[in-house]
């Protein structure tokens, strides 16, 4: 299931949108917000995998919720006004949905998700984890091999993300959301909105905590500690 959000201030928008989720068999809504402030609040502590998200809004933008938002989840932009289509793709929305859109218009944006979520699925297999063992970094002009093995956790840190391995910290200036998408999905772990851990070299679990080598301790957030613990249990 695609864990949602409608963030809308409209009623009449906002109905047709749940009428929509409501038809569709792989969506699970997690709540309605008038505005971004609020959906703010709820996302720091609840893990959800796509927003479904209005432009003009109170207080904050949808633009604006997509600038100040870090480790954002999938996004479908709904509006009325064409006018920010070019912007958002700056933002790597999954589609841009202009008011009012059908049924099967919202289906297709909604497919985008469930074909990404299936690329991710494909990255798990064993022949794909078997023939990858290396990932190469840009940084400024240069690109840097790491060692897939190699890496302890992942953190993200506003504008970038840092790769720890025992030996050095790597900057990256790609969001958390491309290492789950990009690195095998069965060792690597999303644990804390900020945090992914490579569940091979996890030494111990202590209440919210993850040990790591060296002393190396990564915080579990309460919005994942269910599904990561169900992971690493497996």
């Amino acid at each position: 299931m695609i864990r949602c959000v409608i963030i809308e201030d409209q009623p009449p928008a906002q109905r047709i949108l749940q009428k929509y989720i409501a038809d569709m068999g792989n969506l699970d809504l997690q709540g309605v917000f008038s505005d971004g402030i609020q959906a703010m609040d709820f996302l720091e502590s609840n893990a959800i995998d796509l927003i479904f998200l209005d432009i003009h809004l109170p207080k904050l933008s949808g633009i604006d919720f997509m600038k100040v938002m870090e480790n954002r989840p999938d996004i479908i932009l709904t509006t009325a006004f064409p006018d920010y289509a070019l912007e958002s793709y700056e933002y790597h929305v999954v589609d841009y949905l202009l008011k009012p859109f059908s049924f099967e218009r919202f289906v297709k944006a909604v497919s985008k998700v469930s074909s990404k979520n299936k690329e991710v699925l494909n990255a798990e297999s064993p022949e794909t984890e078997a023939g990858r063992k290396e990932i190469f970094i840009k940084s400024g002009y240069e690109h840097i091999k790491i060692l897939i093995e190699d890496i302890l956790y992942i953190r993200s840190d506003a504008d970038y993300t840092e790769i720890i391995t025992p030996l050095k910290k790597h900057l990256s200036s790609e969001p958390l959301r491309y290492w789950l998408e990009n690195l095998p999905g069965r060792h690597f772990v999303r644990s804390h909105k900020s945090f992914i851990v490579n569940s091979s070299k996890i030494e111990k679990v202590t209440g919210n905590l993850i040990l790591l080598p060296g002393d190396i301790k990564v915080p579990i957030g309460r919005a994942y500690k269910e599904e990561f613990m169900k992971r690493i249990l497996n």
